[in-house]
């Protein structure tokens, strides 16, 4: 389903034009600006107190239309944007906030053509940004631990870019374990962890990252924040480890009445970069006008014993079992109605037009 040559269209890219298709997800705006995500089915409804708004009047016209359902009331009707996508898509894990996922595309300087190590794959939400950022000569190698997680991601994927992605690859298991056994030493362009213990993988990190190779961790608590820092500085095969988080204020606007939200998205994780020093070399010892530590405060700090790290004490919330196989079957079956309208799209511009039928 990929094609070749010149005329080469990106994965991902006929899912973002053209008229609105079934299978294809859609966001409704009413006249109170409230959103609704719904997938389009032939010959089905979107049902609510204020009336009903047939499917079959939304299919096969433009993006950005305002329709009416049957009692008047308006939906503005809009593809949805990544970030929309994201967090209306089903999960297993809690996804990273698209606030976040910006600033790793860009602190991790995600290339076109990277070959992109990710482990802590969750519900897939920075896979997508990846695999966009990578575009389809890059690769990202994802793992993860669970299974389940493991299916949704490929699913929201699969259901994004409306076929299976090139690129992406999921691995089930450890990184430590597998990623050594399936990559070269040097081999990885960059680094991109979303999980609890990221230290523990300082070894495989620097064995298979390039020379001047970025690795990016997103930790959602202080405590992990200094573990990882210390690592990697004590490993010493790394740059000066730089950290920061992001806030995200919206503002309200009216007339003359412009000022800040009342609410914001305030902390949701750091993010801590280091990059790969070339083979032999050792990082710079920086000098620092005062005593940071003491070793002893460290160790306080951060206890070896590794009961101290359950993910519920740092703000990882594991989903029940019935919302993970809820989440499941949800977005295989967005997946299955993505593919299947990209292919009817795919169908519909490869047969001949009236004008082209032979007399």
């Amino acid at each position: 389903m990929t094609p070749t040559g010149d005329n080469h269209i990106p994965v991902g890219a006929r899912t973002r034009r053209g008229p609105l298709r079934a299978g294809e997800r859609v966001q409704l705006t009413d006249e109170r600006g409230k959103l609704n995500t719904i997938t389009l089915l032939a010959g089905e409804e979107f049902h609510t107190q204020h009336g009903v708004l047939r499917h079959d009047d939304i299919i096969g016209g433009p993006e950005g239309v305002v329709i009416e359902n049957t009692h008047g009331f308006e939906y503005q009707v809009l593809r949805p944007l990544i970030s929309d996508y994201v967090l209306s898509m089903p999960r297993g894990a809690t996804v990273i906030y698209p606030k976040d996922t910006g600033q790793i595309i860009h602190l991790a300087d995600i290339f076109p053509g990277a070959r992109v190590l990710e482990a802590g794959v969750g519900s897939g939400g920075l896979s997508i940004a990846l695999l966009r950022a990578v575009g389809d000569h890059g690769k990202v190698f994802s793992y993860e631990r669970r299974a389940d997680f493991a299916e949704i991601a490929e699913a929201n994927v699969t259901t994004f870019f409306g076929q299976r992605h090139p690129a992406f690859s999921i691995t089930l298991g450890d990184v430590q374990e597998e990623a050594l056994v399936d990559h070269e030493p040097g081999s990885i362009d960059r680094v991109v962890f979303d999980m609890l213990a990221p230290w523990e993988a300082v070894d495989t990190v620097a064995t298979l990252l390039a020379p001047g190779g970025v690795w990016l961790n997103y930790v959602a608590t202080a405590t992990q924040l200094s573990r990882i820092h210390e690592a990697i500085r004590d490993d010493g095969r790394f740059t000066a480890a730089e950290a920061s988080e992001t806030m995200l204020r919206g503002w309200h606007l009216d007339g003359l009445a412009v000022r800040p939200q009342h609410r914001m998205v305030g902390h949701t994780g750091f993010l801590i970069m280091a990059r790969r020093l070339a083979l032999g070399q050792e990082g710079l010892e920086l000098r620092r006008r005062i005593k940071t530590f003491q070793q002893e405060d460290m160790d306080i700090w951060t206890p070896e014993d590794e009961t101290q790290w359950r993910a519920e004490q740092h703000g990882h919330r594991e989903p029940t079992i019935k919302r993970a196989k809820k989440a499941v079957r949800q977005s295989k079956a967005q997946a299955q109605r993505a593919v299947e309208s990209l292919e009817g799209a795919v169908a519909q511009e490869n047969s001949p037009s009236d004008d082209e039928q032979p007399a």
